[in-house]
């Protein structure tokens, strides 16, 4: 059985829906699984076009504050089960988290925190990371498959990132933003991306203050991740950077169950 999953940090779900090419790109897209990230509404305020999509099951969760953060999961797959967030009251106000348990794997869809100007909220950035990190460790040893997809806020590697020399120092570059990458992969978790393609100029972000796109002047912020024991179902990872209507593009995970 194959499944296809799409992660998209869409800048604003209202917002997004009500461009042509969001629309262009969801009918078209024959995803099993789409997660959405910065979708910035209640799940009350969700245009009903979004939320009564037909064979679509459909997840939010909400931060406290409106218009701000928030994750959304439409799914074929009915899940097992739907958690939200990562079980710290403190880190759980902002609506990040989703984690939808299916039969095969458990799937994470995370909008992680950027750690601001002058890396106001680098503290509550890390301790979000270790937090979730402690979380996927306790699943990964009881013997869970795990899928980890979102924005990241993070470009691991200067392969990663437009000019590299020009990021040191800013937010979503920082050392000990990567060096939480590197934990992570070292934990026995995979970047799925990397599986397939190691060249560079493969971005998923660009700023529109200096219309970055047109020059393809980008960082990649946007991933898909598995554990170890279960890359070998992992069947193609893709950046689909010619979909528009947000800073970020869609990326893809396709599984061979």
């Amino acid at each position: 059985m194959s499944v296809k999953l799409v992660s998209w940090n869409v800048n604003g779900i209202r917002a997004a829906s009500k461009k042509p090419e969001f629309w262009d790109w969801f009918n078209s897209t024959n995803a099993d699984i789409i997660n959405f990230q910065e979708v910035r509404a209640t799940e009350d305020s969700i245009p009903e076009k979004l939320t009564d999509v037909a064979g679509f099951n459909s997840y939010f969760n909400e931060a406290e504050k409106k218009g701000y953060s928030g994750v959304g999961t439409f799914s074929k797959i009915k899940p097992e089960n739907v958690v939200r967030g990562l079980g710290v009251e403190a880190l759980d106000r902002e609506g990040r988290v989703l984690r939808l348990e299916y039969s095969d794997f458990t799937l994470f869809n995370i909008y992680f925190p950027n750690s601001g100007m002058n890396a106001k909220r680098l503290d509550y950035k890390i301790d979000f990371c270790n937090a979730l990190l402690d979380l996927l460790e306790d699943l990964k040893n009881q013997g869970q498959n795990l899928i980890i997809t979102g924005d990241v806020n993070i470009a691991h590697n200067p392969i990663d990132v437009y000019n590299p020399a020009n990021c040191e120092g800013k937010s979503g570059y920082l050392i000990e933003e990567r060096e939480w990458l590197d934990d992570l992969l070292a934990s026995g978790f995979v970047d799925t991306f990397r599986m397939f393609d190691d060249s560079g100029d493969n971005f998923t972000w660009w700023s529109y203050r200096t219309r970055a796109r047109d020059r393809n002047a980008g960082w990649r912020l946007d991933y898909f991740f598995v554990n170890e024991e279960f890359k070998n179902k992992v069947k193609s990872a893709t950046i689909k950077n010619d979909v528009f209507g947000s800073d970020h593009c869609p990326v893809t995970l396709e599984l061979d169950l």
